[in-house]
């Protein structure tokens, strides 16, 4: 593993200007920003680039959005989130999570994305540093930090580095403004302290806590078992096994 590359997750709902962040670290259009990935929750879209020496994998990823989805909800996010384990454990684990949010009020939601990447998928072991998005009507970009930076910590929202940014390239001073931002809270990051579990735990702990998450109670054992039958490709055994896992 070359300490030059770096596996990113970046999360948050969907139309934050997710894709307008990963074109600023590209430095060039990667993503396209009118087709960000649908709107299911932990549904990814994954995009690898080098800049310099460094190589950089980032996970695209939908997180929880308004209004919180029952049942159906649940089961599609069942499939992405092993497709998103899988990815994940065959790169080798995450170094870094970025928090794409826009520069308006804190949510519940936005809380439960917090907790949901930090708290359950990485077990507090990665850093999360937040882009908060959609700027440019500000005078000053960091302006915007500044008066929110202590709601943000009163929330519970914890970060090791932040990056104010606009996706939008009518103001050529602070586009790159936003580009070098992002290239700064980057620079501060490498994969010695990369996080990776086995892919099964890991898919477990995920799975309850969506169920935590969702505005629905923990499906029963068989109905979990048919979708990663169905729809995840697993064979009935390791199907029942994870189900029962989930359940318990």
């Amino acid at each position: 593993m070359s300490p030059q590359t770096l596996n990113v997750i970046l999360f948050g709902e969907t139309g934050v200007g997710k894709s307008s962040v990963i074109n600023l670290i590209a430095g060039r259009t990667v993503a396209e920003t009118s087709t960000e990935v649908d709107g299911c929750t932990m549904n990814s879209k994954d995009y690898g680039f080098d800049i310099g020496s460094r190589r950089i994998n980032i996970w695209d990823t939908v997180g929880l959005n308004e209004p919180q989805m029952g049942v159906n909800g649940y089961y599609d996010a069942i499939v992405k989130a092993y497709a998103l384990v899988r990815k994940l454990n065959e790169a080798g684990g995450v170094d870094l999570l970025l928090f794409c949010m826009r520069g308006n009020r804190i949510t519940a939601t936005t809380q439960s994305n917090y907790r949901l990447f930090y708290e359950v998928l990485c077990n507090k072991k990665v850093p999360i540093a937040l882009v908060i998005t959609h700027l440019e009507r500000e005078r000053r970009m960091e302006d915007w930090w500044e008066r929110n930076e202590a709601s943000i910590v009163r929330y519970g929202i914890q970060s090791v580095g932040h990056a104010c940014v606009t996706g939008v390239g009518d103001n050529v001073q602070k586009y790159k403004e936003s580009k070098a931002a992002m290239s700064h809270l980057l620079s501060q990051h490498d994969n010695r302290g990369r996080f990776s579990m086995p892919p099964e735990p890991w898919f477990i702990r995920l799975l309850q806590g969506l169920a935590s998450l969702f505005s629905t109670s923990t499906p029963a054992a068989k109905d979990v078992a048919r979708i990663l039958m169905k729809r995840c490709g697993l064979d009935p055994e390791t199907a029942s096994r994870l189900a029962g896992q989930l359940s318990s």
